[in-house]
């Protein structure tokens, strides 16, 4: 599960549209739905944007079984990001806190859904389960 740039701040930045819960308690939560999914999962957060393109290539030549990612920002500007998704041939699932389409409108566009399995927008947190539901399945 990778994490782009300032969801380390989650439960801090926004709390009105990201929630009060901390990235730290996504990734608790995410470990017990793993757990109960009979998964592994292994969290990366980082708010730079070549080191979330090195943690895709390390986990695909890892043979990881897929990738839910949130690459915050980097959604709407990220080629770079986009292509390594492209390439990394794990079936990939982007997923937002917030719906980006009931927000600014340079959030509408994405260049990462293009080439996602699936994109989960505006379900908060839970949009994590569901995407690791749907992997583990």
């Amino acid at each position: 599960i990778l994490n782009g740039p300032n969801l380390v701040r989650l439960g801090k930045r926004e709390p009105e549209i990201y929630g009060a819960a901390t990235l730290a308690d996504l990734e608790k939560a995410l470990a017990v739905t793993a757990a109960q999914l009979g998964v592994a999962v292994e969290f990366f957060q980082s708010n730079h944007e070549g080191e979330l393109i090195d943690q895709i290539a390390r986990w695909a030549d890892a043979g990881f079984a897929g990738l839910i990612l949130n690459p915050g920002g980097l959604t709407h500007t990220s080629v770079a990001l986009r292509d390594s998704v492209a390439g990394c041939e794990m079936p990939v699932i982007e997923v937002h806190i917030s719906n980006i389409h009931r927000r600014e409108p340079f959030r509408h566009h994405s260049y990462i859904s293009g080439v996602a399995l699936a994109v989960v927008a505006g379900l908060g947190l839970e949009g994590y389960h569901a995407a690791l539901r749907r992997l583990a399945q």
